[in-house]
């Protein structure tokens, strides 16, 4: 084989491994599922390409297709982010107990999970606090409810229709909500400026008082640069 055959081989390889990485990006940003179609149109390719993408992703539980032929996220996905997560956990774990033993409260690291959601990464309580919220990780819940989503589209450009406390959330730096995950506490987070391609973070605190919003807000500015910075040197 001459070598401009084993360039173009590898050329198409690759071209191959990206419409495969686009499609699963595509279709985890939408966990309810997409139709074949849907995914060829996004991809500008034949459904015959889409098909095989889809067949190979399939094989290695990437994707999955339920009963009405929708193609959604499959457990393999897990398997895969684990490593990533833990080390986000070990890399942010300090940050956030000084946080929630300084301002005794319970911290929070919210990650997006796709364009319309999020889910807590890490929570960590203060050892110090006479009294705190207590919640786990893992929950999941619309990216437009809650600090922690707030603060993450802060981040996004604006877009029409969104939530007033996004746009608030972009001059002042940081988000809050009311009782919009755990009733009757307050949330407040910031944005976390974390290198490229390490996806997008908050970070916040759960708090019983409105009136510390404002006490507490620099900490928490403070924490999210500092994390900020761990996650942007990891990236170099």
């Amino acid at each position: 084989m001459s070598l401009a055959e084993v360039a173009s081989q590898e050329s198409a390889i690759s071209k191959t491994l990206d419409r495969g990485l686009v499609a699963l990006e595509y279709i985890s940003d939408h966990p309810a599922g997409v139709t074949l179609t849907q995914v060829a149109k996004h991809l500008g390719v034949h459904r015959t390409i889409a098909h095989r993408l889809i067949g190979t992703l399939e094989r290695h539980n990437l994707v999955r297709r339920s009963d009405t032929k929708l193609i959604s996220p499959a457990a393999g996905l897990i398997r895969l982010a684990e490593s990533v997560d833990q080390d986000l956990r070990t890399v942010s774990r300090p940050v956030l107990q000084a946080l929630a033993d300084k301002v005794g409260a319970t911290a929070h690291l919210i990650v997006a999970t796709g364009q319309d959601q999020v889910q807590a990464l890490l929570v960590v309580e203060p050892t110090n606090a006479v009294a705190h919220i207590a919640f786990r990780a893992g929950q999941i819940h619309p990216i437009h409810q809650g600090s922690g989503g707030l603060a993450i589209l802060s981040a996004r450009p604006p877009v029409a229709g969104e939530r007033m406390e996004v746009a608030e959330a972009r001059v002042r730096g940081y988000a809050t909500s009311s009782a919009e995950v755990i009733p009757s506490a307050w949330g407040l987070s910031a944005h976390v400026p974390a290198g490229s391609g390490m996806g997008e973070f908050s970070v916040g605190v759960t708090i019983f008082q409105s009136s510390l919003l404002d006490v507490l807000a620099p900490e928490v500015l403070r924490s999210a640069a500092e994390l900020g910075g761990l996650l942007g040197g990891r990236t170099q």
